[in-house]
């Protein structure tokens, strides 16, 4: 019974450190940008000079 429980004790344990480790990585590690870059609007006809 003892080694069942230790067994458990420790898939629980790395089973939070996985769940943990991927919450960090989300949140942290992989943060995007949270104002979008705005785009140049191109105004009018554009005529070529000579």
């Amino acid at each position: 019974m003892e080694n069942f429980s230790e067994v458990f004790k420790e898939v629980l344990k790395g089973i939070i450190r996985a769940i943990s480790a991927y919450i960090f990585q989300k949140t942290f590690l992989n943060k995007e940008k949270t104002t979008q870059c705005r785009r140049k609007r191109k105004g009018g006809s554009r005529k070529n000079k000579l």
